[in-house]
């Protein structure tokens, strides 16, 4: 990526970010020299994390197929990261045409390729905003114009939360959501865990939070499964429940990799009230 375009939108390219971090590991191309610095540091502790990126990918596939085999039609993506295989739009749209989908994330360069990608899509937004301001997206014009919340919605919280450091203040921001929308809604998390590496998780997170590549993130370990768990407090869990995410709902005859190299966890919600 070229660093004067980094200039134009108003960014430090020296500071590495976890979207870019991840495009790194995707194998893309929007990405700085920080980013990839940063990256290779990581790499070292946990070579796994390539394959932990391609297996993220596919569970959120599955999630948004299996919200729409029971109806949901609205997708509110959090946290969305830079555009890649395997979009949500893409998907939900695949299975069910009309569906319809609102991209967020705080990182400016996320935005600017999600708008680039997006526009000539119909029935997809993006915008630029911190996922905890549950009360500034759900009222954006743009979020207003696309999604009603008189129906159904799925928010899509996949790998965002571990970027909000303190546990209060993310179950606070994923219980906002669960208010603010209706009954038949759902929530879905995915969320790294230090459960089967504990140690290589720590130097992990020695490494990215030295990094400055999320500002305000100060964890000193990832969360652990139990700490995911309690994200879907007031929800009814979808079977499996909150398991490896190769393990959520696989496709037959599919090959699941050991949580030693896919240390991370995912569930699906559904709001009753």
């Amino acid at each position: 990526m070229d660093v004067t375009r980094a200039e134009r939108l108003g960014f430090d390219p020296t500071i590495p970010s976890y979207a870019r971090m991840f495009d790194y590991f995707m194998g893309g191309k929007d990405n700085f020299a920080a980013d990839r610095e940063a990256a290779r540091h990581m790499l070292d502790i946990a070579p796994e994390l390539p394959l932990m990126c391609r297996e993220g990918r596919r569970h959120l596939a599955r999630v948004v197929r299996h919200l729409t085999s029971v109806g949901v039609r609205q997708f509110l993506d959090l946290g969305c990261g830079l555009p890649t295989t395997g979009n949500v739009h893409e998907v939900a749209q695949a299975a069910a045409p009309g569906s319809r989908v609102v991209y967020v994330d705080n990182d400016p360069v996320v935005a600017l390729h999600s708008e680039a990608l997006l526009e000539n899509t119909a029935d997809t937004v993006v915008i630029e905003a911190d996922l905890r301001d549950h009360e500034y997206i759900l009222g954006h014009p743009r979020v207003k114009g696309l999604i009603d919340l008189a129906r159904p919605v799925a928010v899509l919280l996949h790998f965002t939360l571990l970027m909000v450091t303190d546990d209060d203040e993310a179950a606070e921001a994923v219980a906002g959501y669960r208010d603010a929308v209706v009954p038949g809604s759902h929530i879905a998390v995915a969320h790294s865990v230090s459960d089967p590496k504990p140690e290589a998780t720590a130097e992990l997170a020695k490494i990215y939070k030295g990094s400055g590549a999320a500002e305000g993130v100060r964890r000193s370990q990832l969360r652990t499964k139990a700490d995911v768990e309690r994200f879907f407090d007031g929800l009814r869990l979808v079977e499996p429940g909150v398991v490896y995410i190769p393990h959520w709902r696989p496709e037959p005859g599919e090959s699941l990799p050991a949580p030693e190299t896919v240390w991370a966890v995912g569930g699906v919600g559904v709001v009753e009230r």
